[in-house]
């Protein structure tokens, strides 16, 4: 079986639909009721809607908001955090324009903590492909691995910082929330 199809497998086999096999992932993909794959999840919690449908967010199909954990580059743990943000905070216009820049400035800086991590990598990699433990480049990769690690949190705060002064008392008590219950992960 494909890897990409263990997913959609075992969330049909979670939810008591079908026999379990093939015809767990064929429902899970839209073969049997139409709510798989083809099918578009409403963000909501609602009955699936269907398949030509506008979502919510305008694109694809999606598993609904707050239920993925990738993050998209962003850092908040959730595919669409702009949107799913807007959303859940009632943002303006205004508001959402100015965390759009705030996102995206954290963004940047966790697409250099990656290319970081993959330079402290090949520098442990270094150190230990010679005949000898070279101490020297492996301290090199973890020094630049804390450097990082630093910037990151650095940066991350500051992002915070940010938002807290863009919302209101209502709206950073709703973000609190997000976080604290790990809906949002930064």
């Amino acid at each position: 079986m494909h890897p990409g199809m263990l997913f959609w497998w075992e969330k049909a086999r979670r939810h008591g639909h079908c026999g379990g096999g093939y015809e767990a992932a064929a429902y899970a993909y839209g073969g049997r009721h139409g709510h798989g794959r083809h099918g578009r999840h409403r963000w909501d919690g609602g009955p699936p809607s269907p398949p030509d449908a506008p979502s919510p967010d305008g694109g694809g199909w999606h598993a609904g908001w707050g239920h993925h954990h990738d993050d998209g580059g962003a850092g908040f743990g959730v595919r669409r955090p702009l949107r799913f943000l807007a959303h859940k905070l009632d943002l303006s216009e205004q508001q959402v324009g100015e965390l759009a820049n705030i996102l995206n400035d954290l963004k940047t800086e966790r697409a250099q903590a990656e290319v970081d991590d993959r330079r402290t990598l090949a520098a442990f990699a270094d150190a230990v492909a010679g005949g000898a433990f070279d101490e020297t480049r492996a301290r090199e990769g973890g020094e630049l691995r804390t450097k990082s690690a630093e910037r990151l949190r650095d940066a991350v705060t500051r992002a915070l910082g940010r938002i807290h002064a863009l919302l209101d008392d209502e709206q950073r008590g709703r973000f609190a929330y997000l976080i604290r219950t790990g809906v949002l992960s930064l």
